[in-house]
């Protein structure tokens, strides 16, 4: 699997948290870290959620962290989304600049009939329970921070197997909670999305995107190794021939070699191809001259019915729902 992270500043929330309840967050936890190094691996942040658990002992730890997010602990992003005009204009920031902050199963908006949904798949792994309820309460109280309000939001979904007591969750997001759900999802009224930010700063916010944008590109690079994996992983896919040996033979060394190389940029053969097959898939599904059975053949899939299950695997949604999503959003923004 990918070794995913989480930005830095974003870990400093859970150091203010115990300090809030009167602990010594560096005596429990080490050192906070360092901003300058910007990430914090998912291992490391997982293993400090599971920490304050053992230590807190109540649940719903994640929405209690959530509740004193702020603008700063999702870093520049976090400002770029406070220039913002409105609760929409927020929204599309954060899902753009999304892998500067959290890295693993990248956000998606959406637009529905009911408002906005964003959603994060599984095709980087399940983080747990801890990691996914504190990022979504964390960004639904940064959303709710960035307007000055509480509003509702219309669904939350969770991949996670459902708590004893879901309370605690009606109570924070104050909608329809869901949990053993095939991706996490969130959906926020439309009603809300025109609310204005509280620190309109049009004239800051274009010095702000180019910050966030810079470094977004500075984390998010491909390594040059891994790049070149996945240019001839294409080529076998299109083939019909994507397997560790075949990748190995392209690059004129052993399979073992290669996983080796593949572990230490964090991923493995299989993470290497569901992420490229996908890539491949979402640019298919936007060309209307391809049809499904077309398109599975083109990744590498003897049958349509195993395509749709991988899809539905990294969305949640069938392929043909996620071709009807797209569309329908290029037209709205069309209008």
């Amino acid at each position: 699997m990918v070794v995913t992270r989480v930005a830095a500043s974003y870990v400093q929330l859970l150091y203010e948290y115990l300090q809030g309840e009167g602990l010594e967050a560096e005596r429990l936890l080490g050192p906070a870290p360092s901003l300058q190094e910007h990430f914090v691996s998912m291992p490391v942040w997982q293993a400090m959620l599971l920490k304050v658990q053992a230590i807190d002992g109540r649940p719903a730890l994640g929405l209690r962290i959530a509740e004193k997010i702020s603008p700063r602990h999702f870093g520049v992003v976090g400002y770029v989304a406070l220039a913002c005009e409105t609760l929409a204009d927020a929204l599309l920031r954060l899902e753009r600049y999304h892998a500067s902050v959290y890295d693993a199963n990248l956000a998606e908006l959406h637009v529905t009939e009911h408002g906005v949904c964003v959603e994060w798949g599984v095709s980087r792994g399940k983080p747990g329970a801890l990691v996914d309820e504190t990022g979504i309460a964390s960004l639904v109280q940064l959303a709710r921070d960035l307007t000055g309000r509480y509003w509702p939001v219309r669904e939350v979904a969770f991949v996670n197997p459902r708590p004893a007591d879901i309370t605690p969750y009606q109570d924070f997001f104050g909608g329809e909670v869901r949990f053993d759900q095939p991706v996490t999802r969130l959906v926020i009224d439309a009603a809300y999305l025109a609310l204005p930010v509280r620190k309109v700063d049009p004239a800051m916010l274009a010095d702000l995107d180019r910050q966030a944008q810079e470094l977004l590109n500075r984390v998010s690079a491909v390594p040059a190794a891994v790049e070149a994996w996945r240019r001839a992983l294409i080529t076998l896919i299109r083939e019909g021939r994507a397997t560790l040996a075949n990748l190995s033979a392209v690059h004129h060394t052993s399979p073992r070699s290669l996983q080796r190389r593949l572990a230490e940029h964090g991923m493995s053969f299989q993470s290497l191809l569901d992420e490229t097959r996908f890539q491949l898939a979402k640019s298919y599904l936007l060309d209307s001259s391809l049809d499904l059975v077309e398109m599975a053949l083109l990744l590498g899939y003897s049958e349509q019915s195993a395509f749709t299950r991988a899809f539905r695997s990294w969305t949640g949604v069938a392929p043909a729902q996620w071709r009807k999503q797209q569309l329908m959003q290029v037209t709205q923004q069309a209008a």
